[in-house]
C-alpha cells in the first residue's frame, strides 16, 4: 500500500460527503493497482461516511462488499489482511452503535482490539478501545478508556498519540455523567491544552467549551459564561455559530436569574440544534426545553 495514497489523510469528519467523494475517486487507481488490502479498507471507510450521515443500510452493504473481498484475499503466514479485517470489524461496529444498538457493537470493537494488539496496530488498538469507552456502560466504560489512553502514551506510534486528545474528552464526560465534576474537568483542561498545541482552532473551541461546561457543573457560573460568551465572539470572527455554545450561554444566563438574556440564545440553541438528527432521536425533551425557554428570532 505504500505506492498509494494515504486515504487516512484525506478524511474531514465535518464533511462526510466531500470525504466520500474522495475516497470513490481512489477506488479505481486502487483497483488498477491490484491491491485488494487497499481497496477493501477504502470501502470501510466509504462506509463510514456513510454511517456519519446516518445510512446505515448503505454502509452495511458496503461493508458486505469488503467483507467479500476480505475472505477471498489469499492469507500468507504474514496475514496481510490483518489491517483490513479490523478496519472492518471497528466499522461495522461504528455503524452498529451509531444507529443506537451497542449489544451488536461491543463484541465487534473486543475482537478488533483483540486482532489489533496481537498484529501490532497500536492505532487501531486504541480506536477499538475508545470505541469501547463510548458503548460500554459507566465502569467498563472507564476501564476502556484508561486502556486505551496508556496504550496511546506508550505507543511508538504517533498516530495511536492522535487518539489522546478525543480520549480525554469521552473520559472526562464519563466522570460528568457520573457527577464527578472535578475529574471532569481535570481531563477536559488537558484535553484543551492538547488542542492548543496541536495549532487546530475548531477542535480548541470545542475543547473550550467542555471545560465551560464542566466549570458551570461545578456551580462556576459566571466564569462558565465568560468562556462560552468569549466562544460566542471567536465563532463570529470567523463566520461560523454553535448551537452547543449558544445552548450554553443560555443556560448560564437562566442559572444566574437572567432568563430574559437567556431567551434569545435559548432560541438560537433550538434553531440549530433541533437539525440535528441524533438530537431529534435520543434527546426530545432537551430540545422542547430549549423551544419552551427560547423565543422566535
Amino acid at each position: 500500500m505504500s505506492n498509494l495514497p494515504d486515504f487516512d489523510r484525506l478524511w474531514d469528519y465535518d464533511d462526510p460527503a466531500k470525504t466520500e467523494k474522495a475516497f470513490q475517486e481512489l477506488l479505481p487507481v486502487a483497483e488498477r493497482a491490484g491491491d485488494r488490502a487497499y481497496y477493501a479498507q477504502l470501502l470501510t471507510q466509504i462506509a463510514r461516511t456513510h454511517s456519519l450521515r446516518r445510512q446505515f443500510d448503505d454502509a452495511h452493504r458496503i461493508l458486505d462488499e469488503a467483507e467479500t473481498l476480505i475472505v477471498n484475499i489469499d492469507n500468507p503466514s504474514n496475514d496481510p489482511t490483518q489491517t483490513s479485517r479490523i478496519r472492518l470489524l471497528l466499522e461495522r461496529g461504528r455503524a452498529f452503535n451509531s444507529a443506537g444498538d451497542t449489544d451488536s457493537a461491543r463484541p465487534l470493537f473486543k475482537e478488533a482490539w483483540e486482532l489489533a494488539r496481537k498484529a501490532g496496530e497500536d492505532y487501531h488498538a486504541v480506536d477499538a478501545a475508545h470505541m469501547l469507552g463510548i458503548c460500554e456502560p459507566a465502569d467498563a466504560s472507564l476501564m476502556w478508556n484508561n486502556r486505551a489512553m496508556k496504550a496511546a502514551e506508550a505507543s511508538d506510534d504517533p498516530r495511536a498519540g492522535e487518539w489522546l486528545g478525543p480520549l480525554y474528552n469521552n473520559t472526562g464526560w464519563t466522570y460528568h455523567d457520573a457527577g464527578e465534576y472535578e475529574k471532569a474537568l481535570e481531563l477536559f483542561e488537558k484535553g484543551l491544552a492538547w488542542r492548543i498545541e496541536l495549532d487546530n482552532p475548531q477542535a480548541t473551541r470545542i475543547a473550550k467549551w467542555t471545560v465551560g461546561r464542566a466549570k458551570r457543573s461545578l456551580g462556576h457560573t459566571e466564569e462558565a459564561l465568560a468562556m462560552q460568551q468569549s466562544l460566542l465572539v471567536e465563532h463570529e470572527a470567523v463566520g461560523t455559530s454553535d448551537g452547543y455554545v449558544f445552548e450554553e450561554v443560555a443556560e448560564c444566563l437562566y442559572a444566574l436569574g437572567r432568563p430574559d438574556e437567556a431567551r434569545p440564545h435559548f432560541g438560537r440553541a433550538y434553531q440549530e440544534l433541533s437539525k440535528d438528527g441524533w438530537l431529534t432521536e435520543n434527546e426530545p425533551e432537551r430540545l422542547e426545553r430549549l423551544n419552551r425557554l427560547g423565543i422566535v428570532l
